[in-house]
């Protein structure tokens, strides 16, 4: 059995049974396959020889080549997940990572735009009034409003678009409800309307003006562009939307449990790092609420 022959049944597990998107596993391959190419593994016996010396010349040569903490440490988590799987499988005995510790990740701050560069009629402007002009809109306030990956988006049928809340099918195929406002759902009915006089063929909420499935590149242009004609972000992405739905929803009040629901996270801790944006506006508030807040009332 050679060992891409058990790489790809490793990936069908991740896949099938982990219900691993298709993006995660592709990522778990090729990491795997750049260790195996690293350490010249070419039959299966090989697999069982790694040791963790192996392993940190493999991380001393990805940083070397300019890769980044964060994603060296993915590599090895790849790398992990594969070798704790050959033993499952009883395939090796072998755990080389046992005595690996990846390189520490600085944690940068997610980027958000501020709230006064999303509002309607700062925005309303840069728009068309097109088909093509108010989809990409409504685009934008469902990156906005909801939170919503770029996938889940893309992804988003007809009927999982409703008055008060849009289902989501997110990652591991995990189904969440997110809630929607009246001025979201008036946007919605609109389109609707607007879908039906255009007598599109597709069952996808989003489409091309000929009916075909988005796709990512193209819903990341469109937002790239818009957001850098009516915002100074510095970083302009679908993603980026998501961290500024997250911080805005802090900023006004919202619990990190609600958070965590709507944005489709595993772990709390993962909400938490949103935490952080919202302190500077504590801060603000502090200063301007308490008698002894700010150097100007002492």
């Amino acid at each position: 059995m050679a060992p891409f022959f058990v790489l790809d049944s490793f990936i069908n597990f991740l896949h099938v049974e982990k219900r691993f998107s298709e993006h995660t596993t592709i990522a778990y391959k090729k990491d795997i396959e750049q260790f195996f190419d690293f350490s010249e593994i070419s039959k299966l016996e090989d697999l069982g020889d790694v040791n963790h010396h192996l392993v940190r010349s493999w991380i001393v040569a990805l940083i070397d080549n300019g890769i980044e903490n964060k994603s060296v440490n993915r590599k090895l988590s790849s790398l992990r997940s594969f070798y704790k799987w050959l033993r499952k499988e009883n395939i090796t005995t072998a755990n080389p990572l046992v005595k690996i510790r990846g390189p520490k990740s600085s944690k940068r701050l997610p980027s958000f735009v501020k709230e006064s560069e999303l509002k309607d009629e700062n925005l309303n402007q840069f728009f068309t009034d097109d088909f093509e002009g108010i989809q990409d809109r409504l685009i934008l306030e469902f990156f906005y409003q909801t939170g919503i990956r770029l996938n889940e988006l893309i992804q988003l049928k007809d009927f999982d678009v409703q008055n008060d809340s849009i289902k989501v099918l997110g990652k591991r195929n995990k189904e969440r409800l997110i809630p929607v406002s009246n001025v979201l759902t008036s946007k919605i009915n609109q389109f609707k309307k607007l879908k039906q006089e255009q007598r599109l063929d597709t069952p996808f909420f989003f489409s091309l003006k000929n009916g075909n499935k988005l796709y990512p590149k193209y819903v990341y242009r469109k937002i790239h562009l818009y957001l850098t004609i009516a915002t100074n972000a510095e970083k302009r992405s679908p993603h980026m939307l998501r961290h500024t739905f997250a911080t805005h929803m802090l900023n006004n009040g919202a619990g990190l449990e609600t958070l965590k629901d709507i944005l489709g996270h595993a772990n709390l801790s993962a909400t938490q790092i949103y935490t952080h944006n919202s302190f500077s506006k504590l801060t603000t508030i502090y200063s301007q609420a308490h008698p002894r807040g700010s150097k100007d009332k002492a």
